[in-house]
């Protein structure tokens, strides 16, 4: 196998026929499927490693897979496509449900279901494919820290019915607005406190909500 994919697409799809053995050794053939470098669909893309999609959502008729632009080590990879070829052999069925953990749990990947990843004998084969395999063509997509929610502006309130609204930086200059129901000039409130997420909260996220698995 040369060791210079220059291509994602490439590279995942010759993946999976290198991890076939890996299945069908105890008892499941991969069905046909593609595999992409893309985002979920369905589920926060800051945090969704994976995703799945059944034979019928496909144009094609097969299950289309795809692995976020945001991993690019070539273990975590294929951890997150075994746990995604888990879910086409299952036609995603049965999300993260028996079914699901009965393929997963006999091909070495353990956790709690929507996080099942490689245990330690997986891993070490994963280890020696993606040597196999070469670089995976790809560097990680970063996000740009989120943007601060609602909770971080200021706010203006009744103090007669509690009917409150966020006052938008360009107006804060105005004052508080009337207050619609009761007529009387409404108070400013200070911003609540949030923590910005930066990028190792963002990992820890990641490893929280590793795989998603669309519906039907």
């Amino acid at each position: 196998m040369s060791a210079s994919i220059l291509n994602r697409e490439s590279w995942l799809q010759e993946a999976v026929g290198i991890l076939e053995p890996i299945f069908s050794a105890v008892g499941y053939g991969i069905p046909p499927l593609k595999v992409s470098c893309g985002f979920a669909a369905s589920s926060s893309p800051r945090t969704t490693l994976g995703q799945c999609w059944p034979r019928e959502r496909s144009g094609d008729l097969v299950n289309e897979i795809f692995i976020s632009p945001k991993i690019d080590d070539p273990v975590e990879v294929l951890d997150t496509l075994v746990h995604e070829i888990c879910h086409a052999i299952d036609d995603c069925q049965s999300g993260h449900g028996a079914d699901f953990q009965g393929i997963a749990q006999v091909v070495g990947l353990e956790g709690p279901a929507r996080m099942a990843h490689a245990g330690e004998s997986l891993k070490v084969r994963l280890m020696t494919i993606s040597k196999t395999l070469g670089p995976y063509p790809h560097r990680a997509l970063n996000f740009p820290p989120p943007r601060p929610s609602n909770a971080s502006r200021n706010k203006a309130k009744c103090m007669q019915c509690g009917f409150e609204v966020t006052l938008l930086k360009r107006w804060e200059s105005y004052g508080a607005p009337i207050c619609p129901k009761d007529h009387i000039r409404m108070e400013q409130t200070q911003p609540e406190v949030i923590e910005v997420e930066d990028s190792q909260d963002d990992s820890i996220k990641t490893k929280e909500i590793r795989r998603a698995v669309s519906k039907k």
